[in-house]
Formats: structure tokens, sequence, C-alpha cells
């Protein structure tokens, strides 16, 4: 996949030889390079495999050099299902975390024990590498990846269009390997752990900066440094994550659910979480629960015949 202008894209099938592909479903598919002919890539994406993926990887041995160059070269490459023993099998995971379909994953990893199996995440990370355990997870995946390529406004426009359940943030649910260079302030981090643990009451930036021995000033510089925002924006974010679960998964009311977020001011949160999810908490909560995606032309049941 290559990115042509700010919002289009020019998608490429590869095959090595001039024939139609025939998906395990019965689709076909005419792929329309070679995969020596494919050039610079942004992004490479790796199908699930139907059933048992190492005889596919055995058959397909082809993939493994293509995998290899583009990862070294940096491209970002995503991985689907069971898409990651092509990953594991060209020796682009090798002591990096990753995930696989849940059936697969005790031979995954008898398969390849240098790669770090995550069963307890549905999504892994590291440095140029995406890995996605399942259909859903793959939508939050892609949900994410529209985000960094297109920013948050049309990443939330796509999940609120064409998701037909509200996605989880990458950020949630994935595992995410310590990038190089990511910060190691054990300051900022001490701050971080508290502000998760007290996002609802968490005082002032001015106890924050006594509590870490240091001026508001210093502080705010630090933090920008370290997490690429301030620490006002950091507790914002975590206490909309916070307002997100509770509206998925409880039957708290909308103030009650600002209130444990840590907002008092009701409008403030109204505000802050249209802008934040591009709908209003109440919209949020509807879809979340399934109650605008009913089929268009559902009937409630009849009643018995008079």
């Amino acid at each position: 996949m290559q990115q042509r202008g700010p919002l289009e894209w020019s998608f490429r099938l590869a095959c090595p030889t001039p024939q139609q592909i025939r998906s395990a479903s019965g689709l076909r598919l005419c792929a329309d390079t070679h995969p020596q002919d494919l050039g610079p890539l942004d992004l490479l994406l790796l199908p699930a495999m139907w059933r048992n993926p190492l005889p596919q990887v055995r058959r397909s041995a082809w993939v493994l050099p293509l995998i290899r160059h583009y990862a070294g070269g940096g491209t970002l490459i995503c991985s689907a299902g069971t898409g990651s023993f092509f990953l594991a099998a060209a020796g682009v995971l090798d002591g990096r975390p990753a995930i696989t379909h849940w059936r697969y994953m005790q031979q995954f990893a008898r398969q390849y024990p240098q790669v770090e199996l995550k069963p307890r995440h549905l999504l892994t990370q590291c440095d140029n590498i995406y890995c996605a355990g399942s259909v859903n997870s793959v939508a939050d995946l892609m949900v994410h990846i529209v985000e960094q390529r297109f920013g948050s406004a049309i990443s939330r426009s796509v999940a609120n269009q064409f998701s037909p359940e509200i996605r989880q943030p990458f950020s949630a649910t994935a595992f995410r390997a310590r990038p190089h260079g990511a910060h190691h302030d054990e300051a900022i981090l001490d701050l971080q752990a508290w502000l998760a643990r007290n996002h609802a009451r968490p005082g002032t930036p001015e106890s924050w900066a006594r509590q870490a021995q240091m001026s508001v000033r210093t502080l705010n510089r630090r933090f920008r440094a370290a997490t690429g925002m301030t620490p006002v924006v950091y507790l914002n974010r975590l206490r909309m994550g916070v307002a997100q679960e509770l509206l998925r998964h409880s039957n708290l009311s909308i103030g009650e659910v600002a209130w444990q977020a840590g907002y008092a001011d009701f409008s403030y949160f109204c505000r802050q979480f249209r802008a934040t999810a591009s709908m209003s908490a109440r919209a949020y909560r509807n879809m979340a629960k399934g109650k605008l995606f009913a089929p268009a032309d559902a009937v409630p049941p009849s009643g018995p015949a008079a």
C-alpha cells in the first residue's frame, strides 16, 4: 500500500505468478503486480490464513525475503490472525512480542520459541511490526492506523460510520514494546502512575509539582519531553478513557459517569467528551450497547391473530 496524497492511497495485490488467487471462501482476486515490482511501500498487510497456517507458509516461501526487506526498511507491517506465522517464519519477530489466532497459539509457541508470544493481549506492537489476534482487534488496529496517518477526526468518523460496535482504543488493549528512546524519567513515571490511581480527585498542577519536588514549569517541561503532552492533557485522556469504559459497561447515569471520571462540572464533561469522541456521551452509550445498529427493516413481532 502506497500513500499518494494526504487522503489518497494506492493498493496493490502481489503474486509471483500471473494467475487468479482463489481464497478459501471462493473469492477470486487478480494480482496486479509481481512482488519484485512493488517498490517502496508505506504499509504491508498480511492476511489471516484458513486452517493450519504452516503448510501455506511453506508453499509461499517467496513472501519471506519480501517481508524481511520491508521490515528492515521501516515499512509499517500488520498481520491479521495467523498472518503472524509469516512474520515469525521470516525471522522479523525474533525477540519481539507477537500474537496470533487463539486456536494456533500452542503451535506458534512450539514452532517459533524465539518469539515472545503474548497470549493475554489481542494486539502487539514493536517498532514498525503490528500483530492482531482476532477480527475485532484487526478493526481496532485499522482505526489506529487511520488515526496515525490521517488524524483523530477522520479515524473517529471511520469508527463511527463503519464499525458495528464501539472500538477499543489501541493504547488500551495493545502490548507495546518499549521503543528506543522511550522515556526513563522516574519522577514522571511515578506521577503518571499516581494520576492513574487518583484520576477522579488528583489535586492541582501545583500539588503535583510539590509531590515531584520541582517547580510547575519544570514539571510541565519534563512531562512534555517524556510523554509528548502536558500533565493536564494526559489527565484528561485518562479521564476520558474511564468515562468511555463506564459508558460501555455500567448503567450509571451520564452525570454519575462524569463524577466517577473526575469531572465536577457536567457541562464541561459533555464538551470534552464530544471533542474527544465526536459524539455525545449518550450517543456513545447507545452505540456501545448496539441500539443504533438494529436492522433497518426490523419490525416488532405481531400479536396473536384476532
